[in-house]
């Protein structure tokens, strides 16, 4: 890599080498799971359409790309110029200039970046066969899974769907996490479901790239890579709707100061993002296994999101099991073994959401956002969250960081997140209660 281009190959057959010494070698070697556990594919029914196949590597590509370019090496710190060569079998539909404008505009939406992503044909590639019988009933309905509050709800729920065909939940095995993610995968299990509930565990960490460097810090095409993972495992399941559960108050995650605007915050299940996505998917796909993706929270704020849990038989205790946390501290090298920080927006948000559902929250954090003595920047959500909650918000601040759909109403996004206001305020109650009971 030279100057303030980056340029990144994706490995195809052995004959496959890039242009030039530009560019830098990725693939599978990339992560550190073997690429059966990468994939998932032996736990799958059917065959998987190459377009679907080929939507799962470039969103791979992306994400390793998105992980070994860092953004402290670029002039502001944050966007970069990254070219992506990957190799795809629909090769036609990939070069079409539609393609390329969804493609483009998804990525450069999520992260910030400028991306110049080519394609070429892939020959000599080998996908492997399903272990599963094909006489196993095939799911009827898939949701991603993630061992967070919000999947658990909508897992919840639809276990006690009437259908009798299963539901499929696809798991993106979290380094650390692996353990509570199984717990609350038995939350599900454990309640009197009426239709059988299948999990697709999967993997996605990714290797040094022998700099010894750390790798980027952020990451935002990681929810790309997750729901490709997802509308793949779809498709050989017959199924046309992968649901990405995301509270809409967070789906929409409207900045809480002019420097967290558009990509400085997650937009990866924002409704722009999944339209995006889903015009992609059209553009590549074939008419008898094109699939769709949704988010069925998406009208809900936190704490609603909550009581649907507890009315599908979850108990306080499941909810606080999950993980919210943007920065969960078992991930830090050294950190205490536990899931949620507690001072980060996701986290803030997930108090105030317990709080409303349960009257109060027994979970576990790390530390207290209202703390004394919190340091400078772990406080800083806490900060802006207040000078938010004090301020304006109108409804000209809803679409003016990232556009709407043409189909979603502003009206209906405005009162959302008036909602979700109402509901984060208690948490400047409970701080205003803390710090008089100090002084007293």
């Amino acid at each position: 890599m030279t100057g303030s281009d980056h340029f990144l190959w994706w490995r195809g057959h052995r004959g496959d080498r890039p242009r030039d010494d530009r560019w830098m070698e990725i693939g599978k070697e990339s992560f550190q799971e073997r690429e059966r556990r990468i994939t998932g594919r032996h736990h799958l029914p059917g065959p998987v359409p190459d377009w679907a196949e080929d939507l799962f590597r470039v969103a791979r590509a992306a994400f390793i790309a998105d992980k070994y370019v860092r953004r402290t090496g670029v002039r502001d710190r944050w966007t970069r110029r990254i070219s992506l060569a990957v190799p795809v079998t629909e090769h036609e539909r990939w070069g079409s200039a539609a393609v390329r404008t969804h493609l483009t505009a998804l990525l450069q939406g999520l992260t910030g970046d400028l991306w110049n992503v080519d394609f070429r044909p892939l020959t000599g590639h080998y996908v492997e066969e399903a272990l599963v019988s094909p006489d196993e009933p095939r799911a009827s309905e898939v949701a991603l899974f993630s061992g967070g509050l919000d999947s658990l709800s909508w897992a919840a729920t639809r276990s006690r769907a009437d259908d009798s065909r299963p539901l499929l939940l696809v798991m993106f095995r979290e380094v650390g996490l692996l353990r509570l993610q199984q717990r609350v995968y038995r939350a599900v299990e454990q309640l009197d479901v009426v239709r059988p509930v299948l999990l697709l565990p999967m993997s996605q960490t990714p290797a040094g790239d022998g700099s010894g460097a750390r790798l980027e810090t952020s990451s935002r095409t990681r929810g790309l890579l997750y729901a490709a993972g997802a509308i793949r495992a779809a498709t050989a399941h017959g199924v046309g709707t992968v649901h990405i559960p995301e509270n809409g108050q967070l789906a929409l995650n409207p900045p809480l100061t002019p420097a967290r605007s558009a990509a400085c915050s997650t937009r990866s299940v924002h409704p722009w993002t999944l339209g995006s996505l889903n015009a992609l998917v059209t553009a590549v796909s074939d008419t008898e296994s094109t699939v769709q993706v949704v988010n069925p929270l998406a009208q809900l704020t936190k704490g609603e999101v909550c009581k649907v849990g507890r009315d599908a038989g979850l108990t306080p205790s499941d909810l606080e099991s999950t993980l919210s946390c943007g920065k969960p501290p078992t991930r830090r090298r050294g950190g205490p073994p536990i899931a949620n920080c507690g001072v980060c927006f996701p986290c803030l948000v997930r108090r105030s959401g317990l709080l409303h559902a349960n009257g109060s929250d027994g979970t576990r954090y790390e530390a207290l956002p209202w703390a004394d003595g919190l340091p400078l920047d772990r406080g800083a959500d806490w900060r802006a969250l207040q000078r938010w909650l004090l301020g304006p918000h109108t409804l000209t601040d809803v679409f003016t960081d990232t556009p709407l759909p043409a189909d979603t109403d502003p009206a209906v996004a405005f009162d959302l997140i008036r909602r979700g206001r109402e509901e984060l305020s208690r948490l400047l109650q409970m701080a205003e209660a803390t710090e008089a009971a100090d002084a007293a």
